[in-house]
């Protein structure tokens, strides 16, 4: 075999014989994968960041508000009594049990077309403190993340970004691959190399380490986007609503999201919400009179909801009392707590009482990827992602630099990697971009249309084609 050296460009790719032209392929395909993908891995990355660290110092909701605790706590209505005063002309939608003695209790009050968060002493009833409900950094943050600003434009712009990003790792796993002896050595980095050779090689290493992380967060971040999530993974995973022994209404779980947010676990964001009114249900709370915000609080302990959990209050004439724990919503550090009981608003009657073990497959696995790709699962997962953004970071900002390095001295060129002629089994590589396709409908677009553009137009613009060369 022909001994590669890919810090420079060879020549003619055209001379490279057997395998090697696999590895110049690759190397192109790597290329121009990484123009499209490194922005958006460094956006991604960034944010990431910073949701995870505002959520420990200060909490996604402004959960960790201290308080000094002195006896036992106020009614709960007494708390929300004085959270809706805040607020004039609002409603109570939401409650956030502390979770700690020493912390606040959290309201969410909603008035015209705006929500509120409300921090309020457990012990005193006295308003800590009011400002816009997920509007603040974290919040900023996870919009970035999740759509650019753009809506929909940028989501559809970011799951293509994360379906490239498989073929990225693919490819970039090809050329780390050990060849030509090297062994287990690839596993290290040369520290020994210089210039753009000590470059490539933290690179190579560093993204081999990261590769199986990153796939597990592409995987866990396309199985919430638009095209690959919504409508296959997620309509495919979603929890039935046939389980219910009441009848479901016309709303689903996610009715319960605010704007981008996911506040909702995501095998139950399709599922449809049971609806109050009916004589179905499981026995709950005693009593001949429709629950309250106190009785509900206390059938929730009574139950198990120990700590932080949720509640939201029933919306129109067959809402639910729904009653929440989930580790994504940074509820509970252990995604196997999660937990989600609907409850009538008429006759206190459990109507639904799902856990973790009735997620489908998929549904667990999201359970636990969310929590881990959020750093929700404590301070060893906090390290981890830390350490994971900084090392995503770093790969995309060394493959721009080695890309820097060996840049043609002519303007008016990228300098991309030659494509060998004539590569062998070049059906193999066909299949693989179809089974890419299919998997990831988004990215099979965006190599359908680039092929397109090439056969259309590259091809017959030789200027252009010199410039992408």
């Amino acid at each position: 075999m022909v001994t590669i050296d890919p810090t420079e460009v060879p020549a003619s790719a055209s001379k490279a014989t057997g395998p090697d032209k696999f590895y110049f392929a690759a190397w192109r395909w790597h290329f121009y994968a990484g123009l499209y993908v490194i922005p958006f891995l460094l956006m991604l990355a960034t944010t990431g960041l910073i949701m995870l660290w505002v959520s420990v110092l200060d909490g996604r909701d402004g959960e960790w508000i201290p308080v000094t605790p002195a006896g036992a706590p106020l009614a709960v209505s007494a708390q929300a009594d004085a959270a809706l005063a805040a607020v004039p002309d609002g409603q109570l939608i939401k409650y956030i049990a502390p979770r700690r003695p020493e912390l606040a209790a959290v309201f969410r009050i909603d008035a015209g077309d705006g929500a509120t968060m409300v921090a309020v002493n457990p012990y005193t009833a006295e308003v800590l403190e009011t400002r816009p409900w997920q509007a603040g950094w974290y919040d900023l943050a996870n919009d970035i993340h999740g759509t650019l600003l753009l809506g929909v434009t940028g989501d559809r712009m970011i799951e293509i970004a994360a379906s490239l990003g498989m073929v990225l790792i693919a490819s970039g796993l090809y050329l780390w691959w050990p060849r030509n002896g090297q062994g287990l050595r690839v596993l290290l980095p040369n520290l020994a190399a210089r210039g753009r050779s000590l470059w490539k090689t933290l690179h190579a290493t560093l993204g081999a380490w990261i590769s199986i992380v990153l796939v597990l967060f592409l995987v866990s971040g396309l199985s919430w986007a638009g095209v690959w999530g919504e409508k296959l993974v997620q309509a495919w995973s979603t929890f039935p609503a046939e389980k219910y022994s009441a009848p479901p209404s016309d709303v689903t779980h996610a009715s319960m999201n605010l704007g981008n947010s996911k506040e909702v676990p995501w095998a139950l964001e399709q599922t449809p919400m049971p609806a109050s009114g009916s004589e179905a249900g499981a026995n709950g709370l005693a009593g001949d009179t429709p629950p309250t915000l106190d009785t509900v609080v206390a059938f929730a302990r009574q139950i198990g909801f120990d700590g932080r959990f949720q509640l939201n209050l029933p919306k129109g004439e067959t809402g639910v009392w729904t009653i929440s724990r989930d580790s994504m919503s940074n509820d509970s550090a252990h995604p196997t707590d999660d937990r989600t009981v609907h409850i009538d608003r008429y006759s206190g009657k459990i109507l639904a009482d799902i856990r973790y073990a009735d997620y489908s497959p998929y549904g667990k696995a999201m359970a636990v990827g969310i929590a881990l790709h959020e750093g929700d699962m404590g301070w060893w997962n906090v390290t981890l992602n830390t350490l994971f953004c900084l090392s995503v970071i770093f790969v995309s900002l060394s493959g721009a630099v080695m890309w820097w390095m060996r840049r043609p001295t002519k303007a008016g060129r990228l300098a991309a990697p030659p494509m060998p002629r004539d590569l062998p089994l070049w059906q193999g590589a066909m299949l693989v971009g179809l089974a890419v396709s299919l998997a990831f409908p988004m990215a099979g677009i965006t190599i359908l249309g680039m092929l397109l553009l090439d056969v259309l137009l590259l091809s017959r613009l030789p200027a252009l084609r010199r410039m992408l060369s």
